[in-house]
């Protein structure tokens, strides 16, 4: 990374408050990025607050409580952002509701609740800044998708699948329409990713099969690094790690091996909620 690529950038983080979303927001920073945060939680924001102070740049962050599912909340911070800083350069859409149950078990609401999180809000941001960044010609939107969305496996949660694969195709869909253009979309999917609320409160490490044990779990820092990476490098997709090529191609062409595969010894027995490295 290229030290203060940011420098007099302007860069929205959604669900930036903890896990992937915190970890961007402070390598953007980093980048010489002025970082704007939102983020459901007040007690994760109060906490990243607090986080930040202790950082070199402290003043780079601004963090304002939004829930991005309701468009006139996630529209008006947008348009804060706009109207104090006169351009937004970098939208990292990050945020997400999680609910990891069968459909069966799984009630509407929280299916409507997880696709309007990890779905419309990217409707709602992108159609806020897009203007604004074609006029001033310069603008990275950064759509935060999953491997997930490619591969369909049991175990996982038909809901989350679903909107981390429209994630997929609504990305790679803007890209086409900016070809051409000075702004560029990039579509980010990671693979496991331990040490965050996703494994250590909504998704029990059993519900991974015994395959994950032997596959290096990420940290929410190198998924961060390989985003702030891929927005200087103008990235289309950026499949963290870069393995995950292989098992969607494993997919494509013999989905039974695959299943197979996921399927052999039964569930995970790591603690995918621990950073990796850390002693349980």
């Amino acid at each position: 990374m290229t030290k203060d690529f940011l420098k007099d950038q302007v860069c929205l983080v959604t669900g930036g408050a903890q896990g992937i979303g915190w970890a961007t927001a402070r390598r953007l920073a980093a980048a010489g990025g002025t970082v704007y945060v939102c983020d459901i939680s007040e007690a994760h924001l109060e906490l990243a607050s607090v986080k930040a102070a202790e950082l070199p740049w402290p003043g780079r962050f601004h963090f304002a409580p939004c829930d991005v599912a309701d468009r006139q909340q996630v529209e008006a911070w947008c348009a804060g952002v706009l109207e104090k800083e006169g351009r937004i350069d970098v939208l990292v859409n990050n945020a997400a509701f999680v609910r990891w149950e069968k459909v069966l078990d799984m009630s509407v609401e929280d299916v409507e609740r997880t696709m309007a999180v990890g779905f419309n809000a990217i409707a709602y941001t992108t159609r806020k800044v897009l203007p604004s960044m074609l006029e001033k010609g310069r603008g990275c939107i950064v759509n935060v998708g999953s491997s997930a969305g490619r591969v369909f496996m049991g175990g996982s949660s038909a809901a989350y699948a679903a909107v981390k694969a429209a994630v997929d195709g609504y990305t790679q869909m803007l890209q086409e329409e900016l070809r051409g253009t000075p702004v560029h979309a990039m579509l980010v999917r990671p693979g496991t990713v331990a040490g965050t609320e996703f494994f250590g409160k909504h998704v029990p490490s059993s519900r991974m099969p015994r395959l994950a044990d032997f596959v290096r779990a990420l940290s929410p820092d190198e998924v961060a690094e390989a985003i702030v990476d891929g927005i200087e490098r103008r990235r289309p997709i950026v499949d963290v790690p870069r393995s995950l090529g292989v098992f969607y191609a494993l997919f494509e062409h013999a989905p039974g091996v695959m299943r197979w595969l996921m399927s052999v010894g039964g569930s995970a027995r790591s603690d995918f909620g621990i950073l990796p490295g850390r002693p349980v």
